[in-house]
């Protein structure tokens, strides 16, 4: 039986259908110069962090108390979620922290389901913790990249004033396209400090812990009871709950048959949570930071466009004297790779080209030369029916692709051309190239994908 028939040979078919090749290489190219588009363009790939924290406050409690009677509860606990690969914890006096991680070969479509369970198990065992534990609090979210990260600064603004301006672009930038969410970077938690005088508590005989008392009733919230009429329904709710500093001075204490107001006997003032929290300065100033988190496989450089024209117009609304600056761009960098990327594959073109013409001649070097852009098109439809965006490591592969897909344009030509000086027709020296360098081709290709596929399942 004839070799040709026997074993199917590509080029052959190509030239026998030559039409119908010539549709498929125009939809091809079609197809991925639209893919290219629809791809989604990141710093990182997308990858599932596996990690969750679960935080537990015991105010007064020293750190061997919080070990033993909250701590270790969690772990037990913990220790018997599937698929856990390791449980660590840090206990100090009044806070209780535990790491928990999944393996690694876990589904990572399973990861939401068992940071559930995580929350279900803590959640049955929270009666069994001691009285006046705050928590647990469960945080899987520290793992998300922030895409932009903006500053809002004033002169002569307090935290309180930037995080009213913060609460209005935060809504803003919310409803923005691709955007997940945004969140306060440096906001400070406003207190009431109430700063107690010893020497006339002592002389009016007032406990400290007579006005604590005193202030949580007057704050409570209540059910007082309804009041119904034959047409309506009247809730009965008792005022005198604190809406001011003011009336906190002005809270009555009766110690020793005497009437007494608080602001008399102590100093109330309003500020910040002390010791502070995380803060952010930018430029010399203190700023509240607001930063943007992409929804998952978003393009990060069309939000950047879509951030920057909305901050524009954000920003001249904004009070007089208040700023809204940008503090780090992903958008920016990604647009740097992107461009790098298409500087390579221009270079690749225009140097494969040149060669190629210098050395085959005109009709061979465009060959080479198209094959590359056309191959890199049925690349961007593959990899946008995978789900597989722009981001370093896809597009380190593609560079180095580059390379591999002009040697094996090379090669097929010169084999080509070597048998037309040899006497064989078009026909046949097409084909024997095929047979002669398809199969050793893949094989380099498949060695040197292998080689670099540790860098792809990291």
């Amino acid at each position: 039986m004839d070799a040709r028939v026997s074993r199917f040979n590509l080029s052959e078919w190509a030239l026998a259908n030559r039409p119908l090749v010539l549709y498929f290489i125009l939809v091809a190219a079609v197809a991925g110069f639209f893919a290219y588009g629809q791809l989604g363009q990141s710093e990182d790939p997308p990858f599932t962090f596996r990690v969750m924290v679960v935080k537990t406050n015991w105010p007064g409690a020293t750190a061997r108390e919080v070990e033993q009677q909250v701590t270790d509860r969690i772990e037990r606990e913990l220790q018997v979620v599937p698929n856990v690969d390791w449980v660590r914890s840090y206990s100090k006096p009044a806070e209780s922290m535990v790491f928990f991680a999944f393996k690694d070969s876990a589904p990572a479509s399973s990861v939401p389901d068992a940071f559930y369970q995580v929350r279900k198990k803590i959640g049955d065992i929270r009666g069994q913790l001691p009285a006046g534990v705050q928590g647990p609090y469960f945080n899987d979210e520290f793992g998300d990249t922030y895409t932009n990260i903006f500053a809002i600064t004033g002169d002569g603004f307090g935290y309180r004033d930037l995080k009213d301006f913060g609460d209005k672009v935060r809504a803003e930038l919310l409803r923005v396209p691709g955007v997940a969410k945004v969140d306060f970077i440096g906001a400070q938690d406003e207190k009431i400090f109430i700063e107690m005088s010893n020497s006339k508590l002592a002389l009016l005989g007032i406990e400290p812990a007579q006005i604590i008392a005193t202030l949580a009733q007057q704050n409570v919230v209540a059910a007082a009871g309804v009041f119904d009429t034959p047409t309506d329904r009247i809730y009965v709710r008792p005022s005198g709950a604190f809406d001011s500093v003011e009336s906190i001075r002005d809270l009555t204490l009766r110690a020793n048959d005497r009437v007494v107001r608080l602001g008399d006997i102590a100093k109330v003032t309003r500020g910040y949570a002390d010791p502070p929290q995380q803060k952010m300065r930018w430029q010399g100033r203190e700023a509240l930071g607001l930063g943007i988190t992409m929804v998952k496989g978003g393009d990060v450089i069309e939000l950047g466009r879509a951030l920057e024209r909305e901050v524009d117009r954000v920003a001249q609304q904004l009070q007089v004297g208040v700023e809204l600056a940008e503090v780090s761009s992903m958008p920016r960098a990604v647009q740097r790779s992107i461009n790098q990327f298409v500087r390579s594959l221009a270079e690749a073109v225009i140097i494969v080209l040149a060669v190629s013409l210098v050395s085959l001649g005109l009709r061979t070097g465009l060959v080479v030369a198209v094959s590359i852009p056309l191959v890199l098109a049925v690349t961007f439809v593959c990899m946008w029916l995978f789900g597989i965006g722009l981001h370093k490591i896809s597009l380190g592969a593609l560079i180095l692709s580059l390379g591999l897909l002009v040697d094996d344009a090379i090669i097929a030509v010169e084999m080509m051309a070597i048998k037309l000086e040899q006497g064989y027709d078009r026909f046949k020296a097409a084909s024997f190239a095929y047979t002669s360098t398809a199969f050793p081709m893949l094989t380099g290709t498949l060695i040197t994908a292998a080689g670099f596929l540790p860098i792809a399942t990291a």
